[in-house]
């Protein structure tokens, strides 16, 4: 991944009170707040969901914009480009934080939290009724997140589960509209092949455009791999591949500090000829006819 988008942890936003190295956490916003400059294009190793109460604010995600309003369920998951624009002042949220450790710990062999791979969209507006149930499983785990007892870790592991599960209810396809997930294994199996080869590509994509790569890191075949990816996605392995670098290279072009050449050089091209190839290729446009576009 290109290191000119920086990545921050999840202790860079725990208060100056917060434990050193939390896996769970569980921000007050009435405090001291971070000063990192979120509305330039960031990543976070962690994943973050918020529950708009009141206000309004502009997000984007993977350059994609989006508007959070009351109701409004926000999933930010590692290693995607975010940017936040304009926050109203009244702009007040429900959000818990916590690290990749946690769901490869907890849940990722369940199966069952797949919305967090690879999510149908970053912000999901939500019936009242969906919102309030949502708010009350967040002041749940707020009140235990804030109780001292010396099975905090626990208490507050186990309320955030359900809470996953909760959410992960809401991002299910409802029965009878033909896009349910399957109970079939052979089928199950590969989703998962997908879903993996999709958070890998997030993680690498900066500096990894082989499918050889991603198959290898699977254990699979190349042509195992683009198999898969063709029949769960529609789309080949490449194309992904492709898709995700252009949408790095998009991200760092808009930082006017930094030169074709340098974006080049940080996606780990060859040259920037090379890279102004690939880019018109896959976008159209040259480097410098995106960035005066822009």
């Amino acid at each position: 991944m290109s290191e000119l988008i920086p990545t921050y942890q999840l202790q860079a936003f725990a208060t100056p009170a917060g434990e050193s190295d939390p896996a769970v956490y569980f921000p007050d916003y009435g405090g001291v707040k971070p000063t990192i400059p979120l509305h330039q294009p960031y990543r976070g190793d962690y994943y973050k969901i918020s529950l708009c109460l009141r206000g309004r604010a502009e997000l984007k995600v993977n350059l994609a914009p989006f508007v959070v309003t009351p109701g409004c369920l926000v999933l930010a998951t590692p290693d995607v480009i975010k940017e936040w624009g304009r926050v109203s002042e009244d702009y007040e949220t429900l959000s818990v934080f916590f690290t990749r450790d946690f769901i490869s710990t907890h849940h990722a062999a369940t199966g069952k939290l797949h919305f967090l791979v690879a999510p149908p969209t970053p912000v999901l507006s939500l019936a009242s009724a969906e919102a309030a149930g949502i708010a009350a499983s967040f002041r749940f785990l707020q009140q235990k997140y804030a109780a001292a007892s010396p099975q905090r870790d626990n208490i507050v592991k186990s309320i955030l589960g359900g809470l996953l599960y909760e959410i992960g209810a809401l991002y299910e396809q409802p029965a009878g509209s033909g896009q349910h997930h399957s109970s079939n294994p052979g089928q199950s199996r590969a989703r998962q092949l997908a879903a993996g080869f999709r958070q890998l590509l997030q993680t690498h994509c900066g500096t990894e455009r082989s499918v050889q790569f991603y198959a290898a890191a699977l254990c699979i075949t190349p042509k195992h791999l683009t198999e898969l990816v063709k029949d769960a996605t529609g789309r080949t392995a490449s194309e992904w591949i492709a898709e995700a670098v252009a949408l790095e290279a998009k991200a760092l072009l808009q930082n006017p500090a930094l030169t074709v050449a340098q974006v080049a050089q940080g996606l780990q091209f060859t040259d920037q000829f090379a890279f102004s190839r690939f880019f018109k290729r896959s976008t159209g446009l040259s480097p410098t006819a995106y960035r005066q576009a822009g």
